[in-house]
């Protein structure tokens, strides 16, 4: 009875490949999908202050940007002063409070970066920075460009 049994010749078993470039395609428009390119338009006129020290923030997604300065209005023109979040102007000062306190319930570790113009009134810094007292968000970041030194 030993006989019966046969031993089957080695084969080499390979893993099929005709396959591959139907899952690269699924994996490329999945990733292309879930990818979330936004930018943002800035509806306020911010030139930056100048400054020695800077420290670069590594985690973007951390980041909301507060940005203070003239409104941009049609033909090259400015208007008042206008506080933006994000992507959206706040109308009234006291408004930031609720935004930035919804925003660090769902983000708790939230760094608001202030993006203020030069020529900005400092009382309406002041009250932004007040808003975001009030609202807990303590990590604060300015804004600045390098100074160029000559």
């Amino acid at each position: 009875m030993a006989g019966h049994f046969k031993k089957k010749t080695k084969t080499k078993q390979e893993i099929p490949t005709a396959s591959m470039p139907d899952i690269i395609f699924i994996l490329l428009c999945f990733f292309m999908v879930t990818t979330v390119l936004r930018e943002t338009t800035i509806q306020v006129r911010t030139t930056l202050p100048q400054a020695e020290a800077l420290t670069k923030i590594d985690q973007k997604r951390l980041l909301s940007y507060l940005y203070i300065g003239p409104r941009k209005l049609e033909g090259n023109k400015i208007g008042d002063t206008a506080v933006q979040i994000d992507d959206a102007l706040v109308g009234e000062v006291t408004n930031v409070r609720t935004i930035m306190y919804r925003k660090l319930v769902e983000q708790p570790k939230l760094i608001v970066s202030l993006r203020v113009d030069q020529i900005s009134e400092m009382g309406i810094v002041l009250d932004v920075q007040q808003e975001l007292r009030e609202a807990g968000t303590l990590r604060i970041n300015y804004s600045t460009k390098r100074l160029v030194v000559l």
